[in-house]
C-alpha cells in the first residue's frame, strides 16, 4: 500500500507541489489579511490588497521555481504579467460561478466554492504548464 502511494505521489508530484504552493500561498492570504486588518488595524479593503499583492509574491515564486521548476530569469517579467493576467481571470471566473451557482442554482456557497475550485485549479495548472512556465516557450 505505501509503495503504491509513493509511485502516485511520484507520477503526479508537480500537481501535488502546485496544490501545496497554492494551499500556502492561500493559507499566507487570510493570515496576513487578519494581520493587517485586526492587529495593525488597516481598513479591510486596503488590507486586502495588501495581502493579496504578498500571497501573489509567495504564489508566482514558489509556483515557477518550485512546481515548475523554471529558474531561466529571461523571461521572468513575461510570466509574471501573464500570472497576474491568469490569477485575475482565475478570481472574475469564480466570483461568477459562485454567482450562478449560489444565486440561480440554489447551491449553498460552501459546496459550490468545493466543487469550482478544483476545477478552476486543474485549468490553472495545465495553463501555467503549457504556457507561462514552460521552458521551451
Amino acid at each position: 500500500m505505501f509503495e503504491i502511494l509513493i509511485q502516485i505521489f511520484q507520477r503526479y508530484a508537480q500537481f501535488v507541489r502546485f496544490v501545496i504552493a497554492g494551499s500556502f500561498s492561500f493559507a499566507v492570504n487570510l493570515v496576513a489579511l487578519y494581520f493587517f486588518t485586526d492587529i495593525v488595524g488597516i481598513y479591510y479593503l486596503i488590507s486586502t490588497i495588501l495581502a493579496f499583492l504578498i500571497s501573489f509574491s509567495i504564489s508566482f515564486t514558489l509556483q515557477k521555481f518550485w512546481t515548475f521548476k523554471e529558474h531561466s530569469r529571461d523571461n521572468l517579467h513575461i510570466q509574471l504579467s501573464l500570472y497576474l493576467c491568469l490569477q485575475l481571470v482565475n478570481i472574475t471566473l469564480n466570483a461568477s460561478l459562485m454567482f450562478v451557482f449560489v444565486e440561480y442554482m440554489h447551491v449553498w456557497y460552501i459546496y459550490s466554492q468545493a466543487v469550482i475550485s478544483p476545477v478552476l485549479a486543474v485549468v490553472i495548472f495545465f495553463i501555467n504548464k503549457a504556457h507561462i512556465f514552460n521552458r521551451s516557450v
